[in-house]
C-alpha cells in the first residue's frame, strides 16, 4: 500500500498569508476502512494487461481524453478481433461519460458485431454490451428499446451470477432509472431498492457506487412528492461521495444537481441557488463549456428564477440549456421539450401569450409523437392550460387540465403535490367561469393535498388558501 495520511485538524497559519497548518494521521496497513475501499478499487480495475487496466482506471477518475488517447493507440496496434470488441466497448463507455450518446452507440455497435460472429445471442460475455447499448437508447430518450436491451443483460446475469453479484445489482439499477424515466415510480423503487440491497452487501460503507443507489431512491421519492424522504436517500449519498471522491468530481456536482432539485419542489429557493452555485463551479473546473452535464444545472437555474419571479434571469437559463440540448441531442429528445416548455411558460408569466403557446406547441410536436415520460407531457397539458385561462379561453384550457388529470391520477400518489396544482387550476377556471360548486370542490381536493404533504409556510398552500376564501365568499 502507498503511503495514506488522514486529515486531521486543518489551522490557517495567519489572517494575511494564504498558508495552511494540516495535522496528518499515517495510516497504517490495519485500517480496515482504508483497506477495504482500496481492494474494491483493485478488483474494479483489474483485468487484461497493464495498458488495459490503466485505461480502466483513467476512465473511472474521469480523465476521458488521457484515456481515449490511450484506448486508440491500442486499437492500432491490437492483433485480434477480441482486442478490438474490447477496445470498442471501453471507447462506447468513455463517449457515454463525455455525453456523446450517438458516439457511443456507434462503439457498442462495433464491438457487439464482432463479439456475435462466435457466440450465441445470450453467451454471458454479452451481457456488459447489451446493458451499455441500454444505457445509450436510455440517454436517447428510446426507453422501450432501452428496456429490450436491459432485460437482455438481466436475463444472462440471472442465470450466469450468484444472487448478490454486483453486476446483477447493476442491472436492477439500471431497469429501475428506464421505469423512473417513464413516470412508473412503483417499478422504478422495486429495482432500486433490489440493487441497494445487493450493494449493501456487497460494498464497503463508503463506496461510491452505495452512494448512487441512495441517490437514485431519493431521486423516485422527490418525483413522487415525500421530499422528506428523499432529503434522507440524498444525504446518505452525499455524505459517502464527500468522502469517497475529489472534490471536483462531477458525482458531486451531480448530487449538488438532487438537493437543488428537491428544494426547489420545497420552495426553499435560497438553498436550492446554494446547491446549483455549488454544482456550476465544479462542472466548470471538469468539463468544458457546453457539455452536456451543464443542461441540467441551466435547467435548474431557470426553474428557480422562474420561481423567484426573475424572468429575465430564468429565461436566459434556459435558453443556455436548450442550445446545448439542440447541439448535444439527437433531434426531438424528450429533454428538448422540457426546455421548450419551460420557456413558454415563462413567456406565459410575462404575458407573451402568442410565443408562450408557440414554445408549448414545439415541446407538444416531440412528445406526442416520441415515447417519453407522460407526466413530462402532462406538465405541457397545464403550462397550455394556464396560458388559455390567463386570455380567457375557458373551454381550451379545461380541455387540457381534464389531459393533465387523466395522466397525473394514473402515475402519481393521490397525495402527490403535482395533483394539487391541477385542482388548484381547475379551481380558478371554474371560479371565473362561475361554476362555484366545482370550483369549491376542486379547492378542497387542492388543500387537502397541500396540508399534508407541504409546510405550513409553503407559498403554494398560502396561495391554495386565498383561492379557497375568493370560492367561498362567491358560495
Amino acid at each position: 500500500m502507498h503511503t495514506v495520511f488522514r486529515i486531521g485538524e486543518v489551522r490557517k497559519i495567519d489572517k494575511k498569508s494564504p498558508l495552511y497548518e494540516v495535522d496528518l494521521k499515517l495510516t497504517s496497513d490495519d485500517d480496515q476502512q482504508l483497506r477495504q475501499l482500496t481492494d474494491c478499487i483493485r478488483e474494479e480495475s483489474s483485468g487484461g494487461t497493464g495498458w488495459y487496466r490503466m485505461g480502466k482506471l483513467l476512465l473511472k477518475i474521469s480523465q476521458f481524453d488521457k484515456a481515449e488517447e490511450l484506448y486508440m493507440t491500442l486499437l492500432e496496434q491490437a492483433s485480434d478481433d477480441s482486442a478490438r470488441a474490447h477496445i470498442y466497448h471501453q471507447l462506447g463507455w468513455l463517449k457515454v461519460d463525455q455525453g456523446q450518446c450517438k458516439e457511443a452507440a456507434s462503439f457498442y455497435e462495433m464491438s457487439l458485431k464482432i463479439k456475435r460472429k462466435t457466440l450465441p445471442e445470450d453467451h454471458p460475455s454479452l451481457a456488459p454490451t447489451y446493458n451499455n447499448i441500454g444505457g445509450v437508447y436510455n440517454d436517447m430518450g428510446n426507453y422501450s428499446k432501452a428496456l429490450e436491451f436491459y432485460e437482455k443483460s438481466h436475463q444472462i446475469f440471472e442465470k450466469a451470477l450468484p444472487p448478490n453479484h454486483p453486476n446483477l445489482a447493476i442491472s436492477y439499477n439500471n431497469i429501475g432509472q428506464v421505469y423512473n424515466n417513464m413516470g412508473n415510480y412503483s417499478k422504478a423503487l422495486e429495482f432500486y431498492e433490489k440493487d441497494l440491497e445487493i450493494k449493501k452487501k456487497a460494498l464497503p460503507p463508503n463506496h461510491p457506487d452505495l452512494a448512487a443507489s441512495y441517490n437514485n431512491i431519493g431521486g423516485v421519492y422527490n418525483n413522487m412528492g415525500d421530499y422528506s424522504k428523499a432529503l434522507e436517500f440524498f444525504e446518505k449519498s452525499h455524505k459517502i461521495l464527500e468522502k469517497a471522491l475529489p472534490p471536483n468530481h462531477p458525482n458531486l456536482a451531480c448530487s449538488y444537481l438532487h438537493f437543488a432539485a428537491c428544494y426547489e419542489r420545497m420552495s426553499d429557493y435560497a438553498a436550492a441557488l446554494k446547491s446549483l452555485q455549488s454544482a456550476f463551479q465544479i462542472q466548470q473546473q471538469a468539463f468544458q463549456e457546453g457539455n452536456p452535464a451543464f443542461a441540467s444545472t441551466y435547467s435548474w437555474l431557470g426553474r428557480v428564477y422562474r420561481s423567484l419571479k426573475d424572468y429575465s434571469k430564468a429565461l436566459d437559463n434556459f435558453e443556455k440549456c436548450l442550445a446545448i440540448d439542440l447541439k448535444t441531442l439527437p433531434e426531438k429528445h424528450p429533454y428538448q421539450a422540457i426546455t421548450y416548455s419551460n420557456i413558454g411558460d415563462v413567456h406565459r408569466l410575462m404575458g407573451n401569450y402568442e410565443k408562450a403557446v408557440a414554445f408549448h406547441q414545439k415541446a407538444l410536436n416531440i412528445q406526442e409523437n416520441v415515447q417519453c415520460d407522460p407526466t413530462d407531457c402532462a406538465t405541457t397539458y397545464i403550462n397550455l392550460g394556464e396560458t388559455y385561462r390567463e386570455i380567457k379561453d375557458y373551454s381550451t384550457a379545461l380541455t387540457y387540465f381534464e389531459k393533465v388529470l387523466e395522466i397525473r391520477e394514473k402515475k402519481l400518489p393521490k397525495n402527490h403535490p403535482d395533483l394539487a396544482v391541477v385542482y388548484h387550476n381547475m379551481a380558478k377556471l371554474y371560479l371565473a367561469t362561475r361554476k362555484y360548486s366545482m370550483a369549491m370542490k376542486n379547492i378542497q381536493q387542492t388543500v387537502e393535498i397541500a396540508q399534508e404533504k407541504l409546510p405550513s409556510t409553503h407559498p403554494h398552500l398560502l396561495e391554495y388558501k386565498e383561492t379557497f376564501e375568493k370560492i367561498r365568499k362567491k358560495m
